[in-house]
Order: structure tokens, then sequence, then C-alpha cells
């Protein structure tokens, strides 16, 4: 995208059927989420931004399924149906928020190949709770600087991935990797807004 977008905008996009853009998703785009969450709303405020999460969908058409790689709080890296959050997110009712999709133009088979096989072998690995203090002391105090471990916030997944396919997103400034930079990388295009 290469610039910020503000949630106004967000809101202004039409929202796609998830039915129709389905047949249209790749292995390797990207879904950015803007939750109306708790945390999500931490994470937007602390970032300036307003994505609070992000993923990578991969289509498994031997399975006819649409899976999203994720790092989330309560289970770390997993693998989660992308129409899940559009029904039962909480297994109870859709995600509370806006979801849109996007892709990286420099993407090509092999990278797919290579963030996939990177990805699928993270399963299970730990949310690194720790990391969102240590976001937090860097912003406010200006110290401190990522130490590369095996536990992953949401956008630290996306970008390991990304980088085993040879594409490197910039850091944050303040010396972290959030889902608006990543966003902000002028490689990615918007697909569409699902939720």
């Amino acid at each position: 995208m290469a610039e910020h977008i503000e949630s106004e905008q967000i809101l202004k996009m039409p929202v796609v059927s998830y039915d129709e853009i389905r047949i249209h998703l790749r292995s390797g785009d990207i879904l950015f989420a803007s939750g109306d969450y708790l945390v999500s709303e931490a994470i937007r405020t602390m970032t300036n931004s307003p994505w609070s999460h992000v993923g990578i969908v991969f289509r498994m058409n031997s399975i006819e399924r649409i899976l999203l790689l994720e790092s989330v709080e309560d289970m770390g890296v997993r693998f989660v149906p992308l129409s899940k959050y559009l029904s039962d997110y909480e297994n109870t009712e859709p995600y509370q928020g806006r979801i849109v999709l996007a892709r990286c133009s420099d993407l090509n088979p092999s990278g797919i190949a290579a963030l996939a096989k990177f990805g699928i072998n993270e399963l299970t690995r730990p949310y690194d709770k720790d990391e969102i203090a240590k976001i937090i002391a860097r912003i406010a105090l200006g110290y401190g600087k990522k130490e590369r471990d095996r536990e992953y916030i949401c956008s630290e997944l996306v970008y390991e991935c990304f980088l085993r396919a040879n594409i490197k997103f910039a850091y944050n400034p303040d010396g972290f990797i959030s889902p608006e930079d990543i966003w902000k990388d002028r490689r990615i295009s918007l697909v569409c807004r699902i939720l």
C-alpha cells in the first residue's frame, strides 16, 4: 500500500461477500483485521494504526478449504478456517471488527512453498506475550530491541514467514513489526474487504 489508512476509510470500503471472493483467494494473501475487542483497541492505539491483527491465507484445494495461519494470544501459532472469522470466531458469533484481504506482488510459487513450510513448522509455537510489554517500552522509553526467538505476535509470524520467501518487511523505527508496517509495504495491494 505504501501509505497509512484511517479507520474511517476502511468503513467506507464496500464489503464483498466471502462466497464471491473465495474463489479468487490465493495462498500467501494477507488478512488484516481491525478488531473491536479490548486488546485490539490497545494494539491499534499503541501502533497508531487501524490494524490490530494480521495473518496469512492458504488455499487448500485438495480439501476445499481456505485456511488462515496466525498467532493468537490464547493459542499461539495455528491454522483456522478463514470462514470461522465470518461465522463463529469465538464459537458463538462472527469476528467483531473489520477484515480486509491484501496481496503481495513479489510473492511467487517457490516463495509460497517456503513461507508455508516455515509456517507449518511453527504450528503450536507460543504467542509472545512478553513482546507486547517490550514494544510498549520501546515506544514509551525509546530503548530495547527485538530479540528473535520462536515465540510470535501475529505480525512477527507473518514477517518471519515472508522472510523465508525472500520478502523482507521493514520494521517500525521503534524496533518492532506491526500489522501497520506490513500494510505500508509498497508491494502490498488491497484485494477487498470481507467484513
